[in-house]
């Protein structure tokens, strides 16, 4: 279970690092979609668009305890990823809530794939989704 909370740690930490530390809510939506869409691209080759959608949907659902608001979005995602539908949503949202809704459904996805094939090949498969932020040097402050 501690490779699952390095893990957690890391992405959470991807997506902190990715919207910057004044992030506006759209920033934080397109972060999130945009982790979501390099998640997809990695995974689909493996377990399929259908695979995908399943994880993804299974995920929104489990977070919807934390984010209520989000339930009448999941009724209408059906077995689909509607990252366009997600964001709207979220830019509906306070900064705060959409990047802890973020960090929630990032980290249950992450969690749901780990369980069906396992911690090492999970991590081997995502690895490079938040790998490139993680790296990056922090963003200088810009002076006026």
């Amino acid at each position: 279970m501690s490779t699952l909370s390095e893990e957690s740690r890391q992405i959470v930490a991807s997506l902190a690092r990715s919207v910057g530390p004044e992030a506006d809510v759209a920033s934080i939506a397109q972060a999130i979609v945009s982790t979501l869409q390099r998640m997809s691209r990695a995974l689909t080759p493996i377990i399929g668009e259908q695979g995908v959608a399943a994880l993804y949907c299974r995920s929104l659902h489990l977070c919807i305890s934390a984010q209520p608001r989000l339930a009448g979005l999941y009724d209408g995602l059906q077995a689909e990823l509607n990252l366009t539908a997600l964001k709207s949503v979220l830019i509906e949202q306070s900064p705060a809530e959409a990047l802890f809704f973020g960090e929630v459904m990032l980290t249950t996805f992450y969690e749901l794939l780990t369980t069906l094939i396992g911690p090492s090949l999970t991590a081997r498969l995502l690895s490079g989704v938040w790998e490139p932020f993680l790296s990056d040097p922090p963003s200088q402050e810009h002076a006026p």
